[in-house]
């Protein structure tokens, strides 16, 4: 009773899905990844275990492999729809006989769209061509995907929820974790837009460290700093870029969350400097 998106990139070594449903926290049940393994999204009467034994079985076998292991191995297949991406990019999808019209999928090359209970075959179509004419990071080209399910009629039941999960060796907070992304809309009544802005919030707080720009701090750009730190609270007097100031900033790039952002270097990421200057 979803529609939903599971996809690789081969550049940058990340997978991910993006589900909507008319359904509460479809983000709770439908997707599952694992760096460097793949992705998997299970959804109809979805079957919570695909989840796990699919990246599992992925750590040995292929997309298809293991779709037909999973499918397989259930008393009730009929019922079920999924989809996954494997650790090199191939997909596989499963739609059941039973499943709610229209269900179905559209796959391409490292990506596959996949729904039921939706407005029409246009649904994923539109799913598709979005993701494959969508530049920038993953996490866009899903979102992109989601908002053309949308636009084309996505769940005909209506909306209510939304999720995003994006993995990456290391990507997660300060590298603790290869969560890149995982962002969730439990119950709204545009789940997909929420979803979108809580993606703006994720991008600015949360960069992937190849897309940063970094602006060098020379003793103009130093007392910019230390004028703009002064008014938000974090007064040093100093006027050029030492242990005292670079140590205000920090604290204020903590205070805003943006640590994800710090640079030890006499250097400031671009973003970080927009955001503190546009305080004047």
């Amino acid at each position: 009773m979803t529609f939903s998106i599971v996809a690789w990139d081969q550049q940058t070594r990340e997978w991910g899905i993006g589900v909507a449903s008319k359904f509460l926290a479809a983000g709770a049940v439908v997707p599952w990844a694992k760096a460097g393994i793949g992705a998997v999204a299970t959804q109809a009467q979805a079957n919570v275990s695909y989840g796990p034994r699919g990246l599992e079985l992925l750590q040995t076998r292929n997309a298809a492999e293991t779709v037909e292991l999973l499918t397989e191995a259930d008393d009730e297949p009929q019922h079920r729809q999924v989809a996954v991406v494997d650790g090199s990019g191939g997909t596989a999808s499963y739609t059941g006989r039973e499943c709610y019209e229209w269900a179905g999928s559209v796959s391409g090359p490292g990506f596959s769209c996949q729904g039921n209970i939706l407005a029409g075959p246009a649904v994923v179509e539109a799913m598709a061509t979005a993701f494959e004419h969508t530049t920038g990071e993953l996490f866009d080209r899903l979102l992109s995907a989601l908002h053309a399910g949308d636009d084309a009629g996505g769940d005909r039941r209506g909306k209510q929820s939304a999720a995003m999960l994006v993995v990456r060796e290391d990507g997660g907070y300060l590298g603790g974790s290869d969560v890149a992304v995982d962002l969730r809309v439990d119950d709204h009544s545009e789940p997909v837009g929420e979803l979108s802005r809580l993606l703006d919030v994720h991008r600015l707080l949360f960069p992937n460290p190849a897309t940063q720009e970094f602006v060098p701090i020379d003793d103009a750009t130093a007392v910019e700093i230390s004028r703009a730190l002064a008014r938000v609270g974090f007064n040093t007097g100093a006027t050029t870029y030492g242990t005292v100031l670079q140590r205000a900033l920090s604290d204020w790039m903590g205070v805003e969350n943006l640590e994800m952002r710090w640079s030890e270097g006499p250097q400031i990421d671009a973003k970080v400097l927009a955001l503190l200057l546009g305080g004047q």
